[in-house]
């Protein structure tokens, strides 16, 4: 199969992404990697022909038969892909954040006697795709059936099979996931959750100082007047005390000469 989309789309002297890869044993990988870029997506990818059919999975992969998730097939990727983890630099295509999400082999479900590789090409190219996986998450059939008519035309299906590993409660691939790797670096430009809501909260305690200071300033001066205000009273008081005194020596005076006058 060719990798010549993948190639072009790629500068590996900026990405750490393999460029090829060639399967060494007669077991057949399949791998999902929850990759956050722009949009966070699953990228659901067989090994088949010497390469990884691949499709991204917007919502990830359920064991709930109820669930048909839409898988979009995308470019082939390198075998060496199975392992790929970690970041793709901002400015890359699929700028962001690779974790190996479940790996493991799988088998066809109907091998119909065919070597494997021409069997699993046949049922691709027909547009109906059964496997059995062997995962630590996904376990047992599933199915991927492209859709006909009115879609994209890489628009798939995939679809958990109802056997023994099937359950039939809601189920989402996030909880699957360790926090860590959730609060890993996301996004086009791989900025860390924590830093954004440190820049987010900034400028407003810088417009809350800001905000705080004319009202500190507002209680100086109003201080400032009180003060002001007190030393001015001050004479007054000093009058006062002043305009008392002459009426007690009038009062003192006067009660001296009704005394004298009495003796009299």
């Amino acid at each position: 199969m060719s990798l010549t989309k993948y190639n072009q789309k790629r500068d590996f002297k900026k990405t750490s992404e393999p460029k090829s890869g060639k399967a060494p044993g007669k077991d057949h990988i399949f791998v999902i990697q929850r990759h956050h870029a722009t949009r966070l997506h699953y990228d659901f990818r067989l090994e088949m022909d010497g390469v990884l059919k691949s499709w991204a999975v917007p919502k990830g992969p359920s064991l709930n038969p109820a669930d048909k998730r839409l898988a979009m097939e995308v470019e082939d990727h390198p075998f060496d892909y199975k392992d790929f983890q970690g970041e793709i630099p901002p400015g890359n295509y699929g700028a962001g954040y690779v974790y190996i999400w479940d790996k493991g082999t799988y088998e066809l479900l109907e091998p119909n006697g065919q070597p494997f590789d021409k069997e699993a090409l046949k049922e691709w190219k027909s547009g109906s795709l059964k496997v059995i996986l062997h995962g630590k998450k996904l376990k047992g059939e599933f199915a991927l059936v492209k859709m006909r008519g009115g879609r994209e035309e890489n628009a798939w299906l995939l679809i958990k099979h109802n056997d023994k590993y099937a359950v039939h409660d809601a189920y989402d691939s996030e909880e699957h996931t360790p926090k860590t790797v959730i609060a890993k670096m996301k996004g086009p430009h791989n900025t860390k959750p924590e830093a954004k809501a440190k820049k987010a909260a900034s400028p407003k305690k810088a417009s809350a100082s800001k905000q705080a200071s004319p009202k500190k300033a507002a209680v100086k001066k109003s201080a400032a007047l009180k003060t002001a205000s007190a030393k001015k009273a001050a004479p007054s008081k000093a009058a006062a005390k002043k305009s008392a005194s002459p009426k007690k020596s009038a009062t003192k005076e006067t009660s001296s000469t009704g005394k004298k006058s009495r003796g009299r």
